[in-house]
């Protein structure tokens, strides 16, 4: 189960170093093997490979009406290992196609990571938040 928020800088090469609480979790569950694409929110989504191979089959089986999200997801899908430090490289062309600069904001989401340029997920979270939370979040209790 992954969760939190880290701000974090990608290397020269376009390398993300997992925070430590991160990647021991990701070394037990899949051996650092992680299959990386796009969101149509304009992340990169970071799956260990096991859960995605669970995801792809429902991907596939989609109606032609959704073509569009399985050309976004299932057309950047690329299959990562991390190295022996901790850190993945980031395809380039998912760098340019989510906006990714230097500065990144990765989320823990469960199952899953998402991976944001920090200026672009600031903006983002600010405009949802001020189109106000979902009627499902009211059942919600902290």
């Amino acid at each position: 189960m992954f969760q939190g928020t880290s701000l974090l800088s990608l290397d020269a090469k376009g390398r993300l170093s997992m925070p430590a609480r991160h990647r021991e979790s990701l070394v037990l569950s899949c051996q650092g093997e992680v299959t990386v694409t796009r969101h149509p929110d304009g992340c990169v989504l970071i799956y260990p490979r096991a859960a995605w191979l669970e995801l792809r089959p429902s991907l596939v089986k989609l109606p032609y009406s959704a073509r569009v999200l399985q050309r976004i997801v299932l057309g950047s899908a690329v299959d990562l290992t991390a190295d022996s430090a901790g850190r993945l490289l980031i395809p380039s062309d998912l760098r340019s196609l989510c906006g990714l600069n230097r500065e990144v904001t990765l989320i823990g989401l469960g199952s899953h990571f998402e991976l944001w340029d920090q200026t672009k997920y600031a903006e983002f979270e600010a405009r949802e938040l001020a189109n106000g939370l979902p009627p499902e979040a009211a059942s919600f209790t902290f």
